[in-house]
């Protein structure tokens, strides 16, 4: 089966980047995935890309190095098994607060005797190889975003979920779950306090730990801090930001 690049480069001691999709366009993300990033990520939880767009992005992606990861709307599990059938692999399942709800997700993304996953994986052995399903449970990456006041409440117990792989945060939801103000990037307080204890919890229970950031600097302080995975930018962002330089040009 294709190694899984994130895995390798946390084997090494090392740390990786992600940069997010929310444009649902094929051609964006081919070209976003050959930049060099280490892998990417088709949001279908808050991006207007439906399936057959992500299966296409997907494809798109696969022509790179970067490791193809999806988010998928909610802990369901048809969803989790079409985009890990599609060649994701890896897959950001959102608001995750209990460990019956992380048990629940892990089973969706690994074939039995590991959890509840139907075989069918389509693109999945043309992309990762024919011994796919042999090795898919080991290859595979199960990310659980922990984000609500509650997920805080109870992430040790996630934590200890078998087959989960990484905790993920999302700072914006994080931010308003625990103090009532939207704050993206914490910098001090409550809501940093909050992303250090999952880090410390994941790192604790041998998870990888990630975070979604928007801005170069506090990328470098979330790596710096010790995450092992950091979402440093998005195609909606960087289409931002060059619009509004050539828009400055003026």
């Amino acid at each position: 089966m294709r190694p899984n690049k994130l895995r390798e480069i946390w084997a090494k001691g090392e740390k990786a980047n992600n940069v997010w999709l929310g444009l649902s366009s094929v051609y964006a993300a081919e070209l976003i995935a050959h930049q060099g990033w280490d892998s990417v990520t088709v949001d279908l939880q808050h991006a207007p890309t439906d399936f057959a767009t992500a299966y296409a992005m997907l494809v798109a992606i696969s022509t790179s190095d970067a490791v193809p990861l999806v988010r998928v709307p909610w802990n369901a599990p048809d969803a989790i098994m079409r985009v890990l059938d599609a060649g994701a692999y890896g897959v950001i399942c959102p608001m995750v607060e209990t460990a019956e709800e992380a048990r629940a997700f892990v089973s969706a993304a690994r074939y039995a005797p590991l959890g509840m996953r139907s075989v069918g994986p389509n693109r999945a052995t043309i992309y990762g190889g024919a011994d796919y399903i042999a090795k898919s449970n080991e290859t595979v990456l199960t990310m659980a975003q922990i984000e609500t006041a509650r997920g805080l409440e109870n992430v040790e117990a996630i934590a200890k979920t078998p087959g989960l792989d990484l905790l993920f945060i999302g700072p914006s939801d994080l931010s308003l779950s625990v103090t009532g103000v939207l704050d993206p990037e914490p910098k001090s307080g409550e809501a940093f306090d909050a992303m250090a204890t999952i880090l410390k919890t994941a790192h604790a229970h041998d998870l990888k730990a990630a975070i979604y950031v928007s801005t170069p600097d506090y990328a470098r302080q979330m790596f710096a801090m010790g995450f092992d995975l950091v979402t440093c930018a998005s195609d909606t962002g960087m289409l931002k930001a060059g619009g509004k330089l050539m828009k400055d040009l003026r």
